[in-house]
């Protein structure tokens, strides 16, 4: 006896749910044991007071959001802002013009311009801090080369400057390679064209090129600013702890100060930031 149409389409459905379930299931396990569970229980002490000896007494409160308005914390947010801004415009103007002349590139060379711009992260990241550290202390190879030409020595490290050329180091690729897969898929006929109509090159890119790539302009500043605005490892060890970031706050709060619903809250604060980011970006990115 065969199946009746409709009965033969919903079991093909029920199958078609089942293996995506099976295939979706480990994934979604994953975000739910190791990322949202954690999230939750760190964002509910955020309405809990500090134990006398640190930890969390499960009292009520909202002490802690107040204390977000305090000039202390409010001045290591606008310095982490500032920083991670900072960091991320500058890797825009320089990840831009890289990735523009890798897309450029015959297809063997840009394969080896796309592995150089990712060597870095082949390396340990605490590693390549050091590096810096190296570099740029009074004795470093930086000041030994300004000496030669009788300049310096200068304090380049331990200060804001030397955490946000950290902070460029290391989140350029992730800059230039949005940035990149933008721009190689344009349609250069498009640049052509407006060639021939009787525009610039400054007018071409400035028209066509930059607002057809403006999602992978989004997308590149997104990706340097988030791990910008929240890192802890830079501003310690170039910034030698004089400036703090939130990253720092934060890791203070739970590890040295053991007030978990206070840093509970800034945690909560930074993500609050992060998602009212990734809405411009998606807001914007629909407009362009």
């Amino acid at each position: 006896m065969k199946d009746k149409p409709g009965t033969r389409s919903a079991s093909l459905s029920r199958g078609r749910r089942l293996g995506a379930f099976v295939f979706l299931a480990p994934g979604l396990a994953y975000l739910v044991v190791l990322l949202l569970v954690p999230l939750a229980l760190v964002l509910s002490y955020t309405v809990f007071q500090r134990g006398r000896f640190g930890g969390v007494v499960y009292e009520f409160t909202t002490e802690n959001f107040t204390r977000l308005f305090d000039s202390l914390y409010l001045r290591v947010v606008v310095d982490s802002l500032e920083m991670a801004g900072l960091a991320t415009l500058l890797a825009l103007l320089i990840g831009y013009p890289t990735a523009y002349m890798i897309a450029r590139l015959p297809r063997t060379w840009k394969t080896v311009a796309l592995v150089a711009v990712v060597l870095p992260f082949w390396t340990n990241f605490i590693i390549r801090v050091y590096a810096w550290i190296i570099l740029l202390s009074p004795e470093g190879l930086i000041n030994g080369w300004l000496q030669a030409f009788g300049m310096g020595p200068y304090e380049l490290l331990y200060n804001k400057g030397a955490i946000v050329l950290g902070l460029l180091y290391s989140y350029l690729p992730l800059m230039v390679l949005p940035l990149y897969a933008a721009i190689e898929k344009l349609d250069p006929q498009l640049r052509e064209a407006s060639a021939n109509l009787g525009a610039s090159p400054f007018t071409t890119f400035r028209k066509v090129t930059l607002p057809l790539t403006v999602p992978g302009v989004l997308t590149g500043c997104l990706f340097v600013f988030v791990p910008s605005f929240g890192n802890f490892v830079i501003p310690e060890m170039l910034g030698g702890g004089k400036s703090a970031m939130v990253g720092n706050l934060i890791r203070n709060e739970f590890l040295s100060v053991r007030d978990w619903p206070f840093g509970s809250t800034l945690a909560l604060a930074v993500i609050l930031v992060l998602i009212v980011l990734l809405v411009v970006q998606a807001w914007v990115t629909r407009r362009a």
